[in-house]
């Protein structure tokens, strides 16, 4: 049993781009699809599938490598946690690196990046933060 099964999925990513892996299994939960549906609309990966065979449904995720094989997310970390919840105002949210990075929020119109919560001037609670 996992304490927090967002972290789980983050840190299989991470570990599957430091090892130059193709893909990477995870346990499936709806959550968990919305983030990897963000992460392919940004670009970080090429793209997931669900994989319903044996006793609990997975989710495949294929990584993305640039030409030159080096992955394309440099790190991805874990904001808001179980311990200690991150949340943002619509006035707080501000780009951050240089607006390099993305983050991930999860909002009441659904889970999208800080630029969409910006845009539609709604906060929410910060999943995870990729560069």
């Amino acid at each position: 049993m996992h304490s927090d099964p967002i972290a789980d999925l983050l840190a299989r990513i991470k570990n599957g781009f430091n090892a130059n892996l193709l893909t990477i299994d995870a346990p499936m939960s709806k959550i968990k699809l919305e983030i990897l549906k963000v992460l392919q609309a940004e670009g970080f990966i090429s793209g997931y599938e669900v994989i319903t065979e044996g006793k609990f449904p997975s989710v495949r995720v294929h990584l993305k490598y640039d030409s030159r094989r080096r992955p394309v997310i440099h790190n991805i970390r874990r904001v808001s946690k179980p311990g200690l919840r991150v949340y943002k105002g619509s006035s707080e949210i501000r780009p951050i690196r240089s607006g390099l990075s993305t983050r991930i929020m999860t909002t009441s119109s659904g889970v999208m990046t800080d630029r969409e919560a910006r845009r539609k001037k709604i906060g929410g609670e910060v999943l995870c933060e990729v560069w």
